[in-house]
């Protein structure tokens, strides 16, 4: 029987398996057209991070409108794409520490940093974007920040759990490598004065 517990060395490919998955939402958000949609019929409006696009009601072509043409777009849209370039960063870096066979705490440390910048970055990015659109964008029916969107925020909250573990793992350095001894525990008070 296979047991696995918090900090264990079998289990050292989850954390660059979650940071892989984080990036995978983070492609997700960065290509998707869904940052904000109308959330009814007619569906006239459609966002990504890059454009806004907009359909009259019985049109079927989208007219689109380049949000870097704002610089709230270009200030969003390359926040949340440093923060993505620096969570692949510290997925490299994370294949590369626990491939190694002795593995530098403080190297992994410092990836939960690089995390915390990452989340920093993105979030920033996830907040300008809906309020400065909402300010500067003509919205039309009942719109909703939609699916595209939540992928962003996902790979967010992602890389911020991941950068707590990767902060705290160098507390549990003694279970992770294997060196602390078990501990026994004896019933009989009479060899208590033998466990010292």
């Amino acid at each position: 029987m296979v047991t696995c517990g918090l900090a264990c060395w079998r289990c050292r490919w989850l954390l660059p398996l979650l940071l892989g998955l984080a990036i995978i939402m983070g492609i997700i958000a960065l290509a998707g057209r869904g940052w904000l949609e109308s959330e009814s019929q007619p569906y006239v409006h459609q966002a990504s991070l890059w454009e806004s696009c907009t359909r009259g009601e019985e049109d079927l072509n989208w007219s689109c409108e380049s949000l870097m043409d704002y610089g709230w777009g270009r200030a969003a849209a390359a926040t949340y794409l440093v923060g993505f370039v620096i969570l692949v960063i510290c997925f490299a870096l994370a294949v590369i520490a626990f491939s190694i066979e002795i593995l530098r705490f403080n190297f992994v440390r410092g990836i939960g940093g690089l995390l915390f910048v990452v989340a920093a970055f993105q979030i920033i990015g996830l907040v300008i974007y809906p309020v400065k659109f909402t300010e500067d964008i003509p919205l039309t029916g009942d719109n909703m920040f939609s699916w595209a969107y939540g992928f962003g925020w996902a790979s967010t909250v992602v890389a911020i759990g991941c950068a707590f573990f990767f902060c705290c793992l160098p507390n549990w350095e003694d279970e992770v490598l294997g060196n602390i001894k078990p501990t026994y525990y004896y019933s009989s008070p009479e060899r208590a004065p033998y466990l010292n």
